[in-house]
């Protein structure tokens, strides 16, 4: 059979198409983005990318309800979005299989919070299944499509950072099995939930749970390392693996179903070692549900946030860490910062220069809150950054500075088209900013209903915004280039005289998407003052020299002239021409 080298989310996606899924519906969140990018290439295979993760499950939901399959993906935090079709769902049922990859991010490498998608499992009363490895992410995926028409039930498959983007051998010759539509036949009394039939299908729901738990005591996914008695580790997900490489002396129980717990074997597991501990990251759902069996777990002082690794677990247990290769440290810092010619830039140079405070939003251009633009006050989740600018100009606590609500193209189609409703519904004064760079870019350039294009990069309808505006009945919405500094701030000193609510849309491009790179440009040494003002701007092509003047790199210059607008001496001039008569490195 072919092995292949996949990742987590290819090995997830690979798993849905050989389960012969119907459609693939999610929202691009990382670390779950890559699955439906690669669903899409697969023969036979439909992906779509919905403006949020309710309406994807409920795209999903739709497919199962027609007796298709149907694979939903996310992020940790997209689950909080698509809580309230999930618990639900779990009520009514399906009809075709129902998946939901949650890929979570222990450590908040791309996110704004730590979560653990496994107590999402347990209040909602949904399986969840974890896979440790590739090989096991395609597994589990075929297997939760099964679970969920056996069980009649949505099945949670969840991941994480490490076995989202890590890679392992995989065998990939299974073939797809083809599914076809049936004649659909309504069933009010599942799937219309009003109390009287919800309050059925809640004792259905308990009747559900236990009948997987008493399967899931045979399921081979469970796996069972024997080895020495002394300590017995229980384990789920990735911690597997460090499990492994740091105790490779230790018995291990790994749970590959995480909700509904396998009671039975894990009291047996507990009764033939003399010391049982659990190893688990991001929250300790599985120590508090053992101890509530009345299983004795020792306390072990795993690290209470981020990520494990082979090195804590070892230290935790007072094993010797295996040899690794240690990190390089005498590396310059590398701060984040947004790209050179990033549009955003220049907007966010304008509302510090106007001393605007800025709610922000979920995106690349979070980065504007920190040194040097530092002009970003908040960011909490998505789409907050409308509601936030409404709330602070309700409460009068701005002393006389403009407020705004910045928020990118493709998070105000996820959850900010109902905070600009509230905006005009309640006649508020802020103003919002769409910074609409034609791309869903911090997740690595999707598209969303403001692009033009679908997941399959189809032409589609595009979100005209100042129509909306309109129907919403606000009327002052104006359009910026914010590479033109000038015209920009121009365009934000009218609409803070204004009255009423007004949205700016600044539009341009992500610099990664430009094809055609302009003009590098270079500095004057002669004409430089070192007075840092176009450090300010905090591009990455532009540094001091040794004599505290600005130099330009024209290796990662994109020509977007943010720095000759802002230099007062002339200085920053064409490349070739700095090249040709003053130097330039």
């Amino acid at each position: 059979m072919p092995r292949e080298l996949l990742s987590g989310n290819e090995a997830v996606a690979r798993g849905a198409w050989e389960a012969g899924v119907a459609a693939g519906v999610g929202y691009p969140g990382t670390p779950s983005t890559e699955t439906l990018e690669n669903l899409v290439k697969m023969p036979g295979a439909y992906a779509e990318w919905a403006p949020n993760e309710k309406v994807a499950l409920e795209v999903g939901a739709g497919v199962s309800l027609s007796g298709r399959r149907a694979l939903v993906t996310m992020k940790h935090v997209g689950l909080n979005v698509a809580a309230d079709p999930l618990f639900t769902l779990a009520y009514t049922g399906v009809e075709g299989g129902l998946v939901i990859l949650v890929a979570d991010d222990p450590g908040m490498h791309s996110s704004q919070n730590e979560q653990d998608t496994r107590n999402y499992g347990a209040f909602a009363r949904v399986p969840v299944l974890e896979p440790s490895d590739s090989t096991e992410a395609l597994e589990f995926t075929k297997l939760a499509f099964e679970i969920s028409e056996r069980f009649d039930t949505p099945v949670i498959v969840r991941s994480t950072t490490r076995v989202s983007h890590s890679k392992s051998l995989v065998e990939t010759g299974g073939a797809r099995e083809e599914r076809e539509t049936g004649e659909y036949a309504g069933k009010a009394a599942k799937y219309v939930m009003m109390p009287g039939n919800a309050r059925a299908r809640r004792v259905e729901l308990d009747r559900r749970v236990g009948q997987i738990a008493a399967w899931a005591e045979e399921w081979a996914g469970i796996r069972e390392v024997h080895g020495d008695s002394s300590l017995g580790i229980l384990v789920s997900g990735a911690g597997f693996q460090y499990v492994r490489e740091a105790l490779p002396e230790a018995s291990v129980l790994k749970l590959g179903m995480t909700f509904p717990l396998p009671e039975e074997r894990i009291r047996a597991f507990a009764a033939s070692v003399e010391r049982l501990a659990v190893v688990e990251e991001a929250d300790t759902y599985l120590k508090t549900r053992v101890r509530a069996l009345g299983i004795a777990v020792e306390d072990v002082a795993l690290p209470p946030r981020g990520e494990l690794s082979v090195g804590a677990v070892a230290a935790v247990f007072g094993a010797a860490a295996p040899e690794m290769r240690e990190p390089f440290g005498d590396l310059p810092a590398r701060p984040p910062l947004m790209c050179p010619g990033c549009p955003h830039r220049g907007l966010f140079h304008v509302l510090r220069k106007l001393k605007a405070i800025v709610m922000g939003d979920i995106g690349c251009y979070t980065l504007a809150s920190l040194p040097p633009l530092t002009a970003m006050d908040t960011c909490v989740c998505m789409g907050a950054s409308i509601g936030m600018a409404h709330g602070m100009t309700l409460a009068g606590a701005e002393h006389g500075r403009p407020v705004v609500g910045v928020i990118g193209d493709s998070t105000f189609s996820h959850s900010g088209i109902t905070g600009l409703l509230d905006l005009a519904y309640n006649k508020g004064t802020a103003t919002v900013v769409v910074l609409d760079n034609r791309i869903t870019a911090m997740t690595g350039h999707q598209d969303n209903p403001m692009t033009g294009r679908t997941l399959a990069g189809e032409p589609t309808v595009e979100l005209d915004l100042p129509a909306m505006c309109a129907a919403f009945g606000i009327t002052d919405v104006r359009t910026v280039d914010p590479h033109d500094l000038t015209g920009t701030e121009a365009a934000f000193r009218e609409r803070f005289a204004a009255e009423g609510p007004g949205v700016v849309i600044s539009r341009a491009p992500c610099a990664l998407l430009v094809r055609d790179k302009k003009q590098p440009y270079a500095v004057d040494a002669e004409l430089c003052t070192a007075c840092g003002a176009c450090i300010k701007l905090g591009c990455p092509a532009i540094s001091r020299g040794e004599d505290s003047k600005a130099e330009i790199d024209v290796s990662l210059c994109v020509g977007c002239r943010q720095c000759v607008q802002v230099c007062r001496y002339d200085a920053i001039v064409e490349a070739g021409e700095a090249c040709e008569v003053r130097g330039s490195r």
